[in-house]
């Protein structure tokens, strides 16, 4: 039950299905990226991806001061459904804006 109500408050947020669904287009992502793609303040963009990753959604790759974000591989059925229903809005995706120089290529 618990898992079920932190997935359901996890996607009851415009901003984080988003985040989702561009994630979905993109792949893996710094947060550097994230930020300057959907011009969202870093700490509105990191509580939103905490909040993603706690639910299940998402999984960090820390790389030195660096985290890059991406779709979780092994996502439970609830999750997965989820995400292709995301696919399935009709969402107004911002266009991918690399950040140049700030952090490695992935």
């Amino acid at each position: 039950m618990q898992n079920f109500l932190k997935i359901t408050s996890a996607i009851n947020d415009e901003s984080r299905i988003l985040i989702l669904a561009f994630l979905q287009e993109n792949g893996k992502l710094c947060v550097c990226d994230l930020q300057n793609s959907l011009n969202m303040s870093q700490s509105r963009l990191s509580r939103h991806l905490k909040i993603l990753k706690e639910a299940g959604f998402l999984e960090v790759d820390r790389q030195g001061v660096w985290a890059y974000y991406k779709i979780k591989e092994n996502l439970n059925l609830f999750c997965q459904d989820t995400l292709k229903n995301i696919l399935h809005l009709s969402l107004n995706l911002p266009q991918f804006r690399k950040v140049s120089c700030l952090c490695p290529k992935e």
